[in-house]
């Protein structure tokens, strides 16, 4: 089986456990997510299967939805409701007050990664020494909060709907708005909307996959093609010789091909529509090289 499936994440599982539970329903054992998500949040989890696995390293860039619920007058080391509170105080903030200093978050900003995170330091993840009581150095970097809207505000309590750049906390991002009004904030709740171009609407639960193979009906309804998820990057059609050289792994000329192709990944199609795979164009070198295919046993 090869192609994706749009998760709608349980809270209380982990990313890996989603796809852990995936390879038990559908019998693939070759199953991969892309994006991880917190055992706490819920949402869009794109989960590859089969030879679709093969490409998880070179999917586009893309944005990231969220709805997030917090709660001001509290911090925790875990920087959401799940961690060890480490201050509380009274809290005292207008919604005026609060959407003033949502306007400092908007736009390309510096985030400092959690140290609950699955960021790698010299080999380990932070998490791991934050388990241990560690706290280390990590490095800053630029993010880009491109809508951050307040749809929900009592005076303590919450819920914005933020679109991100990949790479973005929202836990950090909730407490740094927290630091910003000088009172604290934890994330009280966290899901993905939409996630590598797909969105709630696309998602399935796992009960529902159960379901479906309960039933014998397959899961046909729900999977995705692999080509689907990579609509960014241009489209390129070659001829059969073309396709039989590139199949084999063989860079092809790129003033053979009978279209204009812009430097950079590309998807590569026979000429009867058949998707062969990801392939890179270098107009320096002349060439259409391949990235990744996808072969027959795919």
């Amino acid at each position: 089986m090869t192609g994706i499936i749009c998760v709608n994440k349980d809270r209380d599982i982990t990313s890996f456990g989603v796809c852990s539970k995936l390879r038990g329903i559908t019998g693939e054992r070759k199953v991969g997510h892309t994006g991880t998500l917190d055992p706490m949040a819920t949402g869009v989890l794109t989960v590859m299967l089969g030879g679709a696995t093969r490409f998880l390293d070179y999917l586009p860039e893309s944005d990231k939805s969220y709805k997030a619920r917090f709660s001001l007058g509290m911090t925790t080391d875990t920087l959401d409701i799940t961690g060890s509170v480490l201050s509380e105080c009274e809290v005292s903030v207008t919604r005026d007050e609060l959407e003033a200093v949502l306007e400092g978050f908007r736009g390309e900003i510096s985030q400092l990664p959690p140290m609950y995170s699955a960021v790698s330091v010299d080999g380990k993840r932070l998490y791991e020494l934050a388990r241990q009581g560690a706290e280390i150095e990590r490095e800053a970097r630029l993010v880009e909060i491109k809508s951050l809207e307040l749809t929900e505000f009592d005076g303590k309590a919450g819920m914005l709907e933020v679109t991100c750049s990949k790479g973005t906390y929202i836990r950090s991002l909730i407490d740094d708005i927290g630091r910003a009004l000088g009172c604290g904030a934890v994330m009280t709740a966290l899901e993905r909307t939409r996630a590598n171009g797909f969105s709630l609407d696309k998602c399935v639960t796992l009960d529902t996959l159960q379901q479906l193979r309960d039933s014998g009906e397959g899961f046909d309804s729900v999977l995705i093609s692999l080509e689907s998820i990579f609509e960014l990057y241009p489209k390129v059609e070659i001829s059969s010789a073309q396709a039989k050289r590139f199949s084999n792994g063989g860079a092809l000329d790129l003033k053979r091909i009978r279209q204009s192709v812009k430097n950079g990944a590309c998807r590569v199609y026979s000429p009867d529509g058949l998707f062969l795979g990801l392939g890179s164009a270098d107009s320096e070198k002349g060439e259409l090289s391949v990235l990744r295919l996808l072969t027959k046993r795919d």
